[in-house]
């Protein structure tokens, strides 16, 4: 049977992305490391540029030949591969794009996320009426029938939020000016509100508000979300914007947005600063 041409998911990158890393250590070449697998180069090329399927045992006889002796290591770049292009609960749904896709795999490997989002309430906290609105807004190449397995899709999302036995880990920075939007329907904004307060006091989910009087931080650069999984995976970020979503996946880039999220905690009023303000607009839009 022919290869299937495979999609280059987030998880498929991933694992060509370390495949080739430690063969590069190892010292050889691709025609070197394919001919010990029996492969022409271009096999193996294309594996590690995301392009070609490789199985689970072929990734173990590889990290084999590179002399890779981590038996938790070669476990999960195994694992990778037989996940690499499962299809997830989402394929369902038609509205969901490769980049959205990519986020979605995302979601079910993560450990923690830490949002930081100056003008809109993540979409992991987001409540149905109050999603629909902003997708009704920022989808504007999409059908109204889009639109709506958009927002069924976001709030099917927030699954990972409560998933056994080891829930994501949720730590978002909403920028202040993000909570005193007014829709069209005032009861969104109001459930909304009242859903983050409640949210706040579950384990696993810290929220922060970044007060309109803060004064300079570097969040002012726009919304960022930390992503980070279990070891050996790399932490990336992800950017989002009116055309999907881009990772980034160097350390040294990683890096910056991390050190950025460490100053916008600290320049965000606390846990417990943030609710009271919460509770404060909401009191005022019942007023």
């Amino acid at each position: 049977m022919p290869n299937q041409r495979a999609r280059p998911t987030l998880r498929r990158r991933r694992l060509g992305e370390q495949l080739e890393s430690r063969r590069e250590a190892a010292g050889l070449s691709s025609e070197a490391a394919a001919k010990l697998m029996g492969w022409d180069k271009f096999k193996l090329s294309k594996i590690e540029n995301a392009r070609q399927h490789i199985s689970a045992k072929d990734v173990e006889a590889l990290l084999g030949h590179y002399g890779i002796t981590d038996a938790a290591f070669v476990s999960a770049m195994a694992d990778l591969a037989r996940d690499a292009g499962k299809r997830g609960w989402w394929t369902g749904f038609a509205q969901a794009g490769d980049s959205y896709q990519d986020l979605l795999s995302v979601d079910a490997d993560a450990e923690t996320m830490r949002f930081y989002s100056p003008t809109l309430v993540p979409g992991l906290l987001q409540r149905g009426a109050y999603a629909r609105q902003v997708i009704n807004a920022s989808a504007i190449t999409r059908t109204d029938e889009d639109k709506e397995g958009l927002s069924r899709l976001r709030l099917a999302r927030q699954s990972v939020l409560e998933r056994s036995p080891n829930p994501l880990r949720l730590w978002a920075v909403i920028g202040e000016a993000a909570l005193h939007h007014r829709f069209p329907d005032v009861d969104a904004m109001r459930d909304q509100l009242a859903y983050l307060l409640e949210a706040s006091t579950r384990k696993g989910i810290t929220i922060q508000v970044m007060p309109l009087h803060c004064g300079a931080h570097p969040g002012l650069a726009g919304m960022f979300n930390i992503i980070s999984f279990p070891s050996p995976w790399p932490t990336v970020v992800n950017l989002e914007n009116l055309r999907g979503g881009t990772f980034v996946e160097g350390t040294a880039d990683v890096a910056i947005f991390e050190e950025a999220f460490g100053q916008i905690v600290a320049n965000a009023l606390s846990p417990d600063q943030s609710r009271n303000t919460i509770k404060t607009i909401l009191k005022e839009m019942h007023s």
